[in-house]
């Protein structure tokens, strides 16, 4: 009898841990769906990308001047993000920035793919397996200088510059652009740049 109990109680157990097993893939697989679903590729309503657009001028060095708050680059200071043309069409993204918290450099490298025609400046990039987020130029310096980058939706901005600080009237300016496409530029961190990246 005790024999037929231990294995009731065995297979009861082993249904219960398939179950478990399940769910948990279920879960996985519901949020991979959701993240896919939200992260939209196309430039928000009312946000038009820059055309013409000429990838080779925008390759290299960008700082950070300011950015709306996300969980993936908080608390970061000294943030710069090298984009780099490849054979195939795609655009390599090293993103590296500074947390003082943890008193280290981090570092992200992604790909970026033009969402349509490369001479308009509206891509999607990927850090993360096949997950892509909006990423489009929405002003450009004729000089490519500074850029606003409006990412999925307006709670996704940055101001972009190939130096570590911009003119008080270039700031004004691509504030106001920024707030005439929706964003809430009272919500804009000012990135701090005053330390030297080691990998520069």
């Amino acid at each position: 009898m005790n024999n037929v109990i231990h294995a009731l109680f065995s297979r009861v157990l082993g249904l219960l841990t398939e179950k478990r097993r399940w769910l948990r893939g279920l879960g996985i697989a519901s949020l991979v769906f959701a993240v896919a679903g939200c992260a939209s590729t196309q430039p928000p309503e009312g946000v038009t990308a820059v055309t013409p657009f000429d990838v080779q001028r925008y390759e290299g060095r960008w700082y950070e001047i300011a950015r709306l708050d996300h969980s993936f680059e908080r608390g970061m200071t000294d943030v710069s993000a090298l984009y780099t043309a490849q054979d195939d069409g795609s655009i390599r993204v090293v993103n590296r920035g500074y947390l003082p918290a943890k008193d280290k450099w981090r570092e992200a490298v992604g790909r970026a793919l033009f969402t349509g025609s490369s001479n308009t400046g509206s891509l999607k990039v990927s850090f993360f397996g096949p997950f892509y987020g909006g990423y489009h130029i929405a002003a450009l310096d004729p000089d490519y200088r500074w850029a606003l980058v409006i990412g999925a939706d307006t709670s996704y901005a940055w101001i972009l510059a190939r130096d570590k600080q911009i003119d008080e009237s270039v700031r004004e300016d691509l504030v106001a652009r920024a707030e005439a496409l929706g964003v809430d530029t009272s919500e804009l961190i000012w990135v701090e740049h005053s330390r030297q990246d080691p990998a520069h």
